[in-house]
């Protein structure tokens, strides 16, 4: 619940910056109300939703569906966030749903996975994570429409960042699962970071062995944050 109609002039310098890296897919996920004009003010850059509703239409009040975003200009859509998972109680079972339903409408998806702090001590993140994502995976994933992100629970806007290798070594698990899943279309799947990434450490996390981008929250609500980290992953491009 970040923005307002005002801030959507930061969107004037990360749309600046996506065009400057053209080997990149810059992307936005506004709250719902904020999509008509984020994509009228930049059309270049990708504007996407931060849910949607796993039915067509219907008696859902309070809800949004694929349908709505799409004719408000979004073209993808967040699924399955941490956030969602926790507050609202999400399973992974209503978010597969959602990620299907964004594929029924022609939409893209990012489908979040990850483990909370005490899961990880307990030594049960890989089975956690990989457990979520073959729970939440929906029908017909493929790499044309379908990004996975992991987000350690723990790290979201604490400053906590995983090591380097721990992330890698997740995104190495995620991967493994996902090719049990789908088999070789999975290498071609991409698998985000997400989680307290910034300009001083992005280059670093994206470095990180099976890490295609950056799912980024805190540091997208502003050009002057956000533009570092399409910077960093120019950078390795």
């Amino acid at each position: 619940m970040n923005g307002s109609l005002a801030a959507l002039a930061e969107l004037d310098g990360i749309a600046a910056a996506a065009v400057a890296a053209p080997g990149l897919d810059v992307a936005i996920a506004v709250p719902a109300t904020l999509i008509a004009p984020a994509a009228a003010r930049v059309p270049g850059l990708a504007i996407g939703a931060q849910d949607v509703h796993p039915a067509d239409k219907g008696a859902h009040t309070g809800c949004i569906s694929v349908g709505l975003v799409q004719e408000a200009g979004a073209r993808f859509s967040i699924v399955g966030h941490s956030e969602r998972r926790a507050d609202c109680h999400e399973t992974d079972a209503e978010v597969k749903a959602k990620a299907e339903a964004l594929h029924r409408g022609g939409l893209g998806a990012i489908l979040c996975v990850g483990e909370t702090l005490d899961e990880r001590d307990a030594g049960r993140a890989d089975a956690v994570v990989t457990g979520q994502l073959a729970a939440s995976l929906p029908e017909g994933a493929a790499a044309d429409w379908l990004s996975i992100a992991y987000e350690p629970v723990w790290a979201i806007g604490t400053g906590r960042t995983p090591t380097v290798t721990d992330v890698a070594a997740m995104h190495g698990a995620i991967r493994a699962r996902l090719r049990d899943l789908i088999g070789a279309e999975a290498d071609a799947v991409r698998i985000l970071y997400g989680g307290s990434v910034t300009g001083d450490n992005a280059a670093e996390l994206l470095g990180a062995g099976d890490v295609d981008g950056a799912l980024v929250g805190g540091a997208s609500l502003t050009a002057a944050k956000f533009v570092p980290i399409i910077e960093a992953a120019q950078g390795l491009a």
